[in-house]
Formats: C-alpha cells, sequence, structure tokens
C-alpha cells in the first residue's frame, strides 16, 4: 500500500502481541510508504498503550523521522456538528470553537485552537 492510516492510536490499549505487530508493521514502512496515524494522546503517554517504553521509543523512533507532525486543540468535530443540528446549543460550540491556528518556529508544527 502506497497510504497507511491509523486513527486513534491509543483509544484502546494494545496487548503486547498487538503492540508488537504494529511495530513490525510501522518497521516494515519506514521510509517505504507514507503513514499517517492520529492520536488524542502525547508522545509520552504512548507507552500506556503500547505497554513497553523500550517498544515506544523504537516505534516513535521510526515514525516520528521524516514527519510532519500537527498539533490540533480545540472543539471536537462532531460536537460542533451535533450542536448545528440543535440551534440552542450552537451559540455555545460556537463561542467555544476557536479559528486561531499558527505555526510552532522551532518544530514546525501547525498549532490551531
Amino acid at each position: 500500500m502506497r497510504l497507511l492510516i491509523v486513527d486513534e492510536l491509543g483509544y484502546v490499549p494494545l496487548s503486547p502481541t498487538g503492540a508488537e505487530l504494529l511495530f513490525e508493521a510501522f518497521s516494515q514502512r519506514y521510509e517505504r510508504g507514507s503513514t499517517i496515524v492520529t492520536s488524542n494522546l502525547p508522545f509520552e503517554d504512548w507507552t500506556s498503550v503500547l505497554g513497553s517504553e523500550r517498544l515506544t521509543g523504537a516505534l516513535l523512533d521510526r515514525l516520528t523521522h521524516h514527519v510532519s507532525i500537527l498539533t490540533m486543540n480545540g472543539d471536537s468535530y462532531r460536537l460542533r456538528q451535533s450542536a448545528s443540528r440543535h440551534p440552542a446549543k450552537s451559540a455555545t460550540a460556537e463561542q467555544n470553537q476557536s479559528a486561531d491556528e499558527s505555526i510552532d518556529p522551532e518544530t514546525g508544527e501547525i498549532i490551531t485552537g
């Protein structure tokens, strides 16, 4: 495959076998194919998902080399969409939604929210 998308990494902790298989998949794709990973967790919390500090370090080493990291903060898209269907709640959702966007000059990350 030219592109692998892993959505919501960390939503459910992985078994030791699952973490090893994920590492193997990322290792095989390293510098050979594009990978997109979404997660609500910062990197420092990935050890709790993968179960091993050593495995997490090795996976992040491969995953973050030649990468663009987008950090997005703000209200949930699903919550905003739901609020738009309920006009009374819509005004509150719009007040909470922030459209500010900036780029971290040191890392190049796009930060919204």
